[in-house]
């Protein structure tokens, strides 16, 4: 189930598996790992590392978009191996600290008979995901800032998924890391295509959908999410997609 390494964007490479996705971007030889996917995957990163003719302490950060399970899976043992320094909103910081479930705002029971919410659950439980560290020593972000990290991503709040959520903005090679803003896959439901996450998996429904406002104007030529293929339609029409189908 896991997907072979692909650069996704000038020095953007995209790991994980058909379910989970994290980010690699590189910048002169120096790395910045943008979410951290799940426990299990942690052999693709040296792999890549060792592709690009790169070592694993040349990762020099990990940005998350927010503090959940399958975001921070590999964040502590890049940080403790590679000496990187964890960043993530301040609002997340105690969720990655003590790697505590997010909670949202509905029940799942109802949809968790689905197949495809049965495979995910599935490959969480074989990939670590109820074994995640918490996150020993974190670097805490605000919106609006531009981190000094390899890629220069700059941070645009769009809280609703979790307290924290951030979108991350690579303005000079049109990539906007959507983190779960935005899914082009539903896991619970097996649906395709730019939506919001289930709402169950919110913490606020209403406040996810009123943080694609934030994200309707940035100009990116491949939007990239936690779960599901990139997009490269643009990203008003992803968020106009996401704004139908919540509204329905």
């Amino acid at each position: 189930m896991s997907h072979a390494a692909a650069q996704v964007a000038p020095g953007v490479h995209r790991l994980g598996s058909s379910l989970v996705n994290f980010y690699l971007v590189e910048e002169d030889g120096r790395y910045t790992l943008v979410d951290a996917g799940l426990p299990g995957y942690f052999d693709q990163l040296p792999a890549l590392m060792n592709a690009l003719g790169a070592d694993l302490h040349d990762i020099e950060a990990v940005v998350l978009t927010h503090g959940h399970g399958d975001n921070i899976g590999i964040a502590e043992r890049v940080r403790t191996e590679a000496q990187a320094r964890v960043h993530i909103h301040g609002a997340d910081a105690q969720l990655a600290r003590t790697a505590a479930a997010g909670g949202g705002a509905g029940n799942v029971l109802g949809d968790m008979w689905r197949p495809s919410a049965i495979r995910f659950v599935v490959h969480l439980l074989r990939n670590g995901g109820m074994k995640t560290q918490r996150i020993e020593d974190l670097t805490t972000f605000a919106d609006g800032a531009t981190l000094d990290v390899p890629g220069r991503p700059t941070v645009i709040g769009t809280p609703g998924h979790s307290h924290g959520h951030c979108a991350l903005h690579l303005a000079d090679r049109g990539v906007l890391f959507a983190g779960d803003g935005l899914c082009t896959y539903n896991w619970l439901k097996g649906t395709t295509g730019p939506q919001l996450m289930p709402h169950a998996f919110n913490v606020s429904p209403e406040q996810a959908l009123a943080s694609l406002d934030r994200l309707e104007p940035i100009e990116a030529d491949v939007l990239l999410c936690g779960h599901g293929d990139p997009w490269t339609g643009g990203v008003a029409a992803a968020v106009a997609q996401a704004r139908d189908r919540a509204t329905r």
